[in-house]
């Protein structure tokens, strides 16, 4: 039986749970890291973009670890078409408020 998070919508596009996880697996694969977490999924009209946090440097202690704000942009069926790193951190940075 496959759960509705794994199919596309009747307009073939993929769903926003399963953009997230492509966004999070295919950057995977091109960085060879996991990534630590997907912070936003939006629609596009050309697809859907998303930010994965993923960890670029261990430290220790571990709020010294260097993380990295990727952009992942998807096409409506969920492929990968580009990426950028828009932020680095270290990880127990807060962010201010403007």
């Amino acid at each position: 039986m496959t759960s509705t998070d794994d199919q596309t919508t009747p307009s073939g596009r993929t769903t926003a749970v399963q953009a997230m996880r492509g966004a999070a697996a295919q950057l995977a694969e091109l960085l060879g890291t996991t990534p630590d977490s997907v912070t936003a999924v939006r629609p596009t009209p050309d697809g859907w973009t998303a930010d994965v946090e993923v960890v670029e440097l261990e430290r220790v202690p571990d709020t010294m670890t260097i993380m990295a704000t990727y952009r992942v942009t998807l096409d409506p069926q969920g492929q990968l078409l580009g990426y950028e790193r828009v932020r680095r951190y270290a990880r127990g940075q807060l962010e201010r408020q403007r």
